[in-house]
């Protein structure tokens, strides 16, 4: 039976799972105190007031009050545009301000992911990504650290210094989008005691696909394998890789016509030998795939076609 799974399994619907880790029960755990739950952030004094100094800078952004927000700095503050501008004292960024507050009228500071660090008793280390939207231009996104020393009359800025937020990092979620029918669980029970269950998922930034299957044996699992989709810009095309677990791979090169996608496949088998074959898959509905399989070769002698056999989705 594993023999005749392995012909059809190289060329069948493939999928990917996520495996969720167990808490293992015999680690011990750390009781919860009465005052705080597990999860939560205990702040001190200090780490206190420097986010509520914070939330008083964003509101006087917001209200485009440029007197307020000059306040929140040293006397000898200094500020470092991304593009290395620097300003320097709270007189020189007031007029700054209010310049900028009268050329865009409602702009709105947005933070977050902002951490805050006490690097002695009265300096504090801030960073975080700000977001500034402006009516009718594209939001600007910087990553920043601002340093906060405590004086008399409370936490101030003595400076920020921002960048540029780096580029997101690249996706070929376009070129693959296409495939997005593949994500869930799937099984075919067309085999009489047996069944294949698949499951697909996007990898972080979607640059993959990660399908996995497996082959259950009544209530047994008798074979399994792996295979990642992606986008292949040095050629220009989809492709596959696939592993299984009695040491086959292979690799898939993907097309499509509308709904019907074609796959090219070249597969090493464990004990050496060499198949291809061209797998079709018709997508009937979101919950429906159609699949055969055409033109099969093992070490150059030609297999029987695999008749069309129909996948439904589960999940």
């Amino acid at each position: 039976m594993k023999n005749t799974c392995f012909g059809l399994l190289l060329t069948l619907f493939l999928a990917g799972s996520v495996w969720a880790q167990e808490e293992d029960p015999a680690l011990p755990k750390a009781p919860a105190t009465e005052e705080t739950s597990p999860d939560e952030i205990v702040l001190n004094e200090d780490e206190t007031a420097i986010f509520k100094a914070i939330d008083s800078y964003t509101e006087a952004f917001n209200k485009g009050d440029a007197k307020a927000l000059a306040g929140h700095w040293t006397e000898d503050g200094e500020y470092v545009a991304p593009s290395g501008k620097v300003s320097k004292g709270k007189a020189a960024l007031e007029t700054e301000f209010a310049a900028y507050f009268q050329e865009s009228p409602g702009a709105k500071l947005e933070l977050r992911d902002t951490q805050v660090k006490l690097i002695s008793p009265r300096v504090a280390s801030e960073k975080g990504i700000a977001t500034v939207l402006v009516a009718d231009q594209d939001p600007s996104e910087t990553t920043y650290e601002a340093i906060h020393v405590k004086t008399s009359d409370g936490w101030r800025i003595d400076s920020i210094k921002e960048d540029l937020a780096p580029e997101p990092p690249p996706t070929h979620f376009e070129q693959l989008q296409a495939l997005q029918w593949m994500i869930g669980t799937w099984v075919d029970n067309s085999a009489e005691n047996a069944s294949i269950e698949t499951t697909g998922r996007w990898t972080t930034n979607n640059n993959f696909i990660v399908r996995t299957f497996r082959v259950f044996i009544q209530d047994r699992v008798d074979f399994e394998g792996t295979q990642v989709i992606g986008w292949d810009p040095s050629i220009g095309a989809i492709r596959s890789w696939t592993f299984d677990s009695d040491g086959g791979f292979g690799v898939g090169r993907w097309s499509n016509n509308g709904n019907r996608w074609m796959v090219q496949t070249l597969s090493v088998l464990p004990d050496g030998r060499r198949a291809s074959s061209t797998n079709v898959y018709d997508v009937l509905d979101e919950n429906t795939v159609e699949f055969h399989s055409i033109g099969r070769q093992v070490d150059g002698q030609l297999l029987p076609n695999i008749e069309t056999l129909t996948i439904v989705r589960s999940e």
